[in-house]
């Protein structure tokens, strides 16, 4: 049998590994769009002759996913799906649905974490802590970042790819060169002008 797990975000990413891999007859889990089950036969290079075939899913936490894969079926996994920031997510995302004190957060009872957090990767900067030290301080800010998101999330007010791309239109905003393909460098004058007309225009929209 073999478990073929896709990228609930990009489900239709079929992995490259799976080409000529493939065989019927083939299981679907529930949430599994229609738009990957159309034509997946054509995926197939035959039917598997002891009839185990595939399992597709998006689910890692499915329970005939984690059957198989517990009786060490091939797994064949979306590369999308071991991309640190996804993974993050998820963890995150975990943490928050079966933890009892993750459930209980809220921003405002967050907020001493986040100072301190803060307050400890800053010391460690003044204090000219090893690479390792600043990569751990900057993962306890990142937590926070993570878990507020995820906060906002739930209630359906914003997620950390909303938190990404108001990055993006700022620095849109405020630093169009970085999105016109140039590769000149940009005077530091020029730099706070622009910064400081984006900024301007912002508080006017």
């Amino acid at each position: 049998m073999t478990v073929l797990l896709l990228d609930p975000r990009w489900p239709t990413l079929i992995p490259m590994e799976a080409v000529g891999k493939l065989q019927g007859p083939v299981v679907f889990t529930d949430e599994v769009p229609v738009k990957v089950r159309w034509d997946f036969d054509q995926l197939l290079c035959g039917e598997d002759p002891a009839g185990h075939g595939v399992v597709v899913s998006t689910d890692p936490s499915h329970p005939q996913v984690r059957a198989l894969i517990d009786a060490h079926a091939e797994l064949i996994l979306a590369p999308s799906l071991e991309e640190p920031m996804w993974q993050a997510r998820e963890v995150m995302t975990r943490a928050r649905r079966i933890g009892e004190w993750e459930r209980d957060q809220t921003h405002e009872t967050l907020l001493p974490y986040l100072e301190e957090e803060s307050a400890e990767f800053a010391e460690a900067v003044r204090e000219h802590a090893s690479d390792a030290e600043l990569l751990k301080e900057l993962g306890d800010v990142f937590l926070q970042i993570l878990f507020h998101a995820e906060i906002a999330a739930r209630r359906g007010a914003f997620n950390l790819d909303d938190v990404a791309m108001s990055f993006v239109n700022k620095m849109r905003s405020r630093a169009p060169y970085l999105f016109d393909g140039s590769e000149d460098i940009v005077g530091v004058e020029e730099q706070e002008r622009l910064w400081a007309e984006g900024k301007a225009r912002e508080k006017k929209d």
